[in-house]
């Protein structure tokens, strides 16, 4: 047997599905959290950070990809399974961060930093604390989810603590339209999906915002089933806004008590 086909064997393997705060939930949300010193340390190029960051977070989803699609049960069978196309919300940083690795310095590069350093970092935070659904009982997709989601919260720190993204309100502003046109993109696939007639057979409902989907999105979820869709997406967007907001309001608190602690 090759070597690649003993790994992917292994990553196909079964595990007991990690509980929320269970070792395996605990362990990766610190790794996370450790990442941060070396990278601040030592990683003096955010934008080789972003680059390599996304690389492989792509090459994990290229791997979950292949793993939800493909059944080696009896023989090999494959069948794409829609629901985990990958353009949720913690999907963007995957694409905004291999955009940002390669455009030059500018507006258009500061707005994918900024877009990182809020949004992603919010929606990195939201399931490394919460990880309510993200476990499963196959050991290379939670591998996956861990790696993919505790990035956003190593890469937007990072970015953060070094100076490189500034905790200051302008940075929201330079942040909202990328996150515009990553929803944008979302709820149109969402109503091609529909008009498609693909709903009919399968789950599809990128960024959990589609009116023709059962609500599943935590908190999100409540104010679908009590507001007419249209202004549901308004206050999708603000909620995230000032979540991304208040991101910023404590990295700007974080990084001024960091300075009173140093040594004159």
């Amino acid at each position: 047997m090759l070597f690649w086909q003993s790994v992917l064997r292994f990553l196909d393997a079964s595990m007991e599905t990690p509980e929320p705060y269970g070792w395996f939930h605990l362990a990766w949300l610190a790794l996370s959290v450790l990442a941060i010193v070396p990278l601040k340390k030592w990683a003096k190029n955010p934008q080789k950070v972003i680059w390599f960051t996304a690389v492989a977070v792509t090459l994990l989803e290229v791997y979950k990809q292949i793993n939800y699609s493909f059944s080696y049960t009896e023989g090999i069978s494959f069948d794409y399974q829609w629901y985990a196309f990958p353009f949720q919300f913690c999907s963007t940083p995957m694409y905004v961060g291999l955009l940002a690795g390669l455009v030059k310095p500018g507006k258009l590069r500061d707005s994918l930093w900024a877009y990182l350093a809020t949004y992603a970092l919010f929606a990195g935070l939201s399931v490394m604390v919460y990880p309510v659904s993200v476990f499963i009982s196959t050991i290379g997709v939670n591998l996956q989810t861990m790696i993919c989601h505790g990035s956003m919260i190593t890469v937007g720190v990072y970015l953060l603590c070094t100076g490189a993204v500034k905790p200051e309100w302008k940075t929201l502003w330079k942040a909202v339209p990328v996150f515009g046109v990553c929803l944008v993109l979302a709820v149109g696939m969402n109503e091609v999906a529909h008009a498609t007639g693909l709903l009919e057979r399968e789950t599809f409902n990128m960024f959990f915002v589609s009116p023709y989907c059962e609500p599943s999105l935590p908190v999100y979820s409540l104010v679908q089933g009590a507001v007419a869709y249209p202004w549901c997406l308004v206050i999708y967007i603000l909620g995230f806004t000032a979540a991304a907001g208040l991101v910023l309001l404590a990295a700007k608190g974080a990084l001024k008590l960091t300075k009173r602690l140093q040594p004159v």
